[in-house]
């Protein structure tokens, strides 16, 4: 179980990761996740800080993808004026989308990393798919209803993988 739940980098932000962190550790693509990942969950368009960590990702060659758990019509306001291609009702832990995220990429699995703030989704998504992940903090200090049992159950697995959601994880993927 503990494979399932570690994640391979721990970050304080999403935006503190760079395009050309990612290609020196190997990484050509990332998949995503957007609420409280890359815009707060109940943010309904993306900010500009969003669009220029996509245009940095992008200009390194990065290629990204959205996978998210929320409904298509939140995940398309978002990642349509960005012509970003994704997946919603993603059903994460699950590895279906996954697949068709990776697919999508047309990129091999050693150099795809997955970015999320959920243990109980995208660390366990990724894991199970045998993806390479980044733990990032949640952007808002606050979850909708639907996230606070995998909130509840995340504390416990952060336990048990020596990992304080509390502390600095720093600003570097080292």
């Amino acid at each position: 179980m503990k494979r399932y739940i570690n994640p391979t980098w721990t970050i304080n932000s999403i935006y503190s990761i760079k395009g050309l962190d990612l290609l020196k550790h190997g990484y050509r693509a990332a998949i995503v996740d957007l609420d409280n990942t890359l815009i707060a969950w109940n943010q309904w368009e993306h900010t500009e800080e969003m669009a220029d960590w996509i245009t940095d990702l992008r200009e390194s060659g990065i290629k990204v993808y959205l996978l998210s758990n929320n409904n298509f019509n939140r995940v398309a306001k978002v990642a349509d004026p960005l012509d970003l291609p994704f997946t919603s009702g993603a059903l994460k832990p699950f590895r279906k989308n996954f697949k068709i995220a990776v697919d999508n990429l047309a990129t091999p699995n050693e150099n795809i990393v997955v970015i999320g703030d959920q243990v109980m989704t995208d660390v366990i998504g990724a894991n199970r798919f045998g993806l390479d992940v980044i733990l990032v903090k949640p952007i808002a200090q606050n979850d909708n209803i639907y996230t606070w049992f995998n909130r509840t159950l995340e504390k416990f697995a952060l336990k048990i993988v020596k990992i304080d959601r509390k502390g600095n994880w720093g600003n570097e993927l080292e």
